[in-house]
């Protein structure tokens, strides 16, 4: 059985060294159930540009789920280069001495620590990646970035067998109410002769009635409470769904159609039941195929 969950998460780690830097990641793969393909990214800013790769890898291995990337990034290892912004450095002596010149008394001499402290003086640059080195450093993120898409691939097949279980236990159900009812159909038409029989009679009284009047009552009624059709249809439905929960494609979308198939032989059954019996068997099977729909819902 191939069924998958929509649900899953998964982490991987990588590392990638550079000349003198060393990059290590994590990436982490959260899904949820949806309709359709809908891919959420966290990235550092300045590789904003992989969010395509991000939803190409999960348009490639999955067909529908909301997903959720974020990508953890530590540089080391990084000889930092310093900046100092000179102008702003002279301004700010000038200024101080100034100050000093005109009140000594009040005021220490100031120390070039000092003015190294003040905002915006010194800068410190990362040595952000040249061109070479970020297309080498996304390489290394993609490989990664796939094997996280099958980790998490493994994650919602392991919860879609667990699912799979339950709905054959529920399909199971379904089948047994299915036959139920069809057992009781076979026995309706007798019923609804003695019925009519009945009702007749005591209407009409000692008056009597044909043979012929109350086989047309009778008829009527059995044609009218005839639900033989939705039982094929539903054993059916019930062999469609066995077969697609042994399916290796993605099936969610299928079954779930089949889902509304189902209920709405069930309908058929309750709205053309005749029989205290076969109503409760009618409700029992749209619990039941509701159960089954509520279970597909997070199936891919």
């Amino acid at each position: 059985m191939q069924l998958s969950s929509m649900t899953g998460f998964a982490r991987h780690k990588a590392e990638f060294a550079y000349q003198n830097k060393k990059y290590a990641w994590v990436w982490e793969f959260k899904s949820v159930n949806a309709k359709n393909m809908d891919v959420k990214t966290r990235l550092p800013q300045w590789l904003d540009d992989m969010d395509e790769s991000v939803k190409g890898i999960c348009a490639k291995v999955f067909s529908r789920g909301s997903f959720n990337v974020s990508l953890e990034m530590e540089v080391e290892n990084i000889k930092p280069d310093v900046e100092i912004n000179t102008l702003l450095l002279e301004t700010l002596v000038e200024k101080a001495q100034n100050v000093y010149r005109q009140k000594p008394e009040f005021f220490a001499k100031p120390s070039p620590a000092e003015f190294l402290r003040v905002g915006g003086v010194v800068r410190v640059l990362e040595g952000a990646p040249d061109e070479e080195e970020k297309a080498a450093l996304k390489q290394a993120l993609n490989q990664s970035l796939y094997a996280a898409a099958m980790a998490l691939k493994k994650d919602r097949m392991r919860e879609g067998k667990k699912i799979g279980k339950v709905l054959k236990q529920i399909l199971d159900n379904i089948r047994a109410m299915t036959e139920k009812a069809g057992q009781i159909s076979e026995t309706m038409p007798e019923k609804l002769k003695e019925k009519v029989s009945r009702q007749i009679k005591e209407l009409a009284g000692d008056a009597g009635i044909s043979e012929d009047r109350l086989y047309q009552e009778a008829l009527f009624l059995i044609m009218r409470a005839d639900v033989k059709e939705e039982i094929d249809r539903l054993f059916a439905h019930i062999k469609t769904a066995e077969e697609l929960l042994e399916a290796k494609a993605p099936v969610g979308r299928r079954l779930d159609f089949l889902c509304q198939e189902l209920n709405r032989e069930a309908n058929t059954l309750c709205s053309k039941s005749m029989d205290i019996v076969q109503t409760q068997c009618g409700m029992a099977l749209k619990a039941l195929i509701e159960q089954f729909r509520e279970q597909i819902q997070n199936m891919e």
